[in-house]
């Protein structure tokens, strides 16, 4: 990349190739997924705009490129003016540069995706290619200094497919407890998944997963490399203090550790990363919500009018700082004793009356049982060490409801020229320059 144009290679049908003469443009075309139904469907509609001339503005393409979001950073590559140009034919054809913060950035894809998509659905579009290109060292210098961040992220949420916040109105609900447990429900499922305790003063996922207060190791880049338990990457802050050490933080501190925590850690391939969050809408709630404003949320309450109501309090703090909430658990929804016997010792039905008044589903309704609780203080997580439980069974339907809601995108299959037929193998990404880390502010 190195400040030179490239092509990502989303091309449409070949006789609607953009007219360049270009060694660039003889690549061959991506065809595929939904970028080629959409295509195959709308194309007689785009050649007929295009040969009327009807071919959309620059204020209409960078309306809809705000439809793009870088995944770190969190906004609309419009609004962080990483679209570098923007070049209309009068055939239809629209070529979108993007620029990059580094040359190896590992989200590349999802631009080159995410642009094709939003321009290729204007009127009068019948082709896009998507270019790239570095930004400089002043123009990343702008860019600091306009989002108030000492550095731009290197790559660490970058790799992260779905961000879940685990949240409720209350404390003594057992959020920490399904957090736990649906995290390693995920993995039993096939799916990477992770856990951020951002409960800072009531830490206990570490506990819950066996793991006590070891000290995670730092990489060669210098990057926190999460502790892994039971298929579970884990990131707490009960690693950086003294077991069961009361932590004293107030606003400052906390936003810069929670900002490290999801900035500064490897965390690599995850399909799922559950943040388990502190009881209350204080000041974890509105970092998280400002660090992440595409994680959805989760709220967990207890059967009881009373809870339902103080539950219903967290899912306000999610639409006004613009969260989509994914669904309800209702957690010890009914006490089941060893022999079967259930009995509602917290009423019954709260859980679904708060999904039905905020319009979401009802992920799961899980049983409060003896070995759940045993299991959360030895360290193991229920689902994995009696799957057969009633609350284990549970925890397993809410998981595979978080999965259902996070479907794997299909990979786009790229053409390329086969060695030997006049045509080179295409050279490999340049490789990604070393993150560097930061100070923990516990270290």
């Amino acid at each position: 990349m190195g400040g030179g144009r490239l092509e990502a290679g989303l091309r449409g049908p070949r006789h609607e190739e953009a007219p360049r003469s270009s060694a660039l443009d003889r690549a061959q075309p991506i065809t595929g997924g939904l970028w080629h139904r959409r295509v195959k469907h709308t194309a007689g509609r785009r050649r007929r705009s295009a040969r009327m001339g009807r071919v959309p503005s620059r204020e209409q393409i960078d309306k809809a490129l705000e439809a793009v979001i870088d995944p770190e950073l969190r906004r609309s590559i419009v609004e962080l003016q990483m679209v570098r140009a923007v070049e209309v034919s009068s055939n239809g054809v629209v070529d979108v540069t993007v620029s990059l913060t580094t040359a190896g950035c590992p989200i590349r894809g999802h631009f080159q995706t995410s642009v094709a998509q939003a321009v290729g659905a204007l009127e009068g579009v019948s082709h896009v290619n998507v270019f790239f290109d570095v930004l400089s060292d002043a123009e990343k210098a702008a860019l600091r200094e306009r989002l108030g961040r000492a550095s731009l992220p290197e790559g660490a949420l970058a790799q992260v497919r779905n961000v879940v916040c685990v949240g409720s109105g209350k404390g003594g609900v057992g959020k920490s407890t399904l957090t736990a447990n649906l995290a390693a429900a995920l993995s039993a499922e096939g799916r990477r998944a992770g856990v951020l305790d951002a409960d800072v003063w009531g830490y206990s996922i570490p506990r819950m997963y066996g793991l006590g207060a070891t000290r995670p190791p730092v990489s060669p880049e210098r990057k926190i490399v999460p502790l892994e338990a039971y298929g579970v990457k884990v990131m707490s802050i009960g690693f950086f203090v003294e077991e069961d050490a009361a932590v004293v933080w107030r606003g400052p501190m906390l936003h810069k550790a929670l900002s490290q925590f999801l900035q500064d850690v490897a965390w690599g391939e995850l399909d799922h990363l559950l943040i388990d969050l502190p009881p209350g809408t204080g000041d974890v709630s509105m970092t998280l919500a400002q660090l992440l404003p595409q994680a959805r949320f989760t709220i967990v309450t207890t059967p009881q009018p009373t809870a339902q109501r103080v539950a219903r309090r967290a899912a306000e703090m999610a639409h006004k700082v613009s969260l989509e909430i994914s669904g309800v658990i209702e957690n010890m929804s009914g006490f089941t004793t060893p022999t079967g016997e259930r009995y509602a010792i917290f009423g019954e039905g709260g859980g679904q009356e708060l999904a039905d008044e905020l319009e979401v589903p009802l992920l799961g309704k899980v049983p409060l049982t003896m070995p759940l609780r045993e299991h959360a203080d030895s360290g193991t997580p229920l689902v994995l060490e009696d799957p057969d439980d009633p609350a284990s069974q549970a925890i397993r339907h809410a998981a595979r409801g978080l999965i259902a809601q996070a479907p794997v995108e299909l990979p786009v299959l790229s053409a390329t020229p086969a060695p030997g037929n006049g045509a080179s193998a295409p050279a490999p990404p340049p490789a990604s320059p070393q993150p560097a880390g930061m100070s923990l502010p516990m270290a």
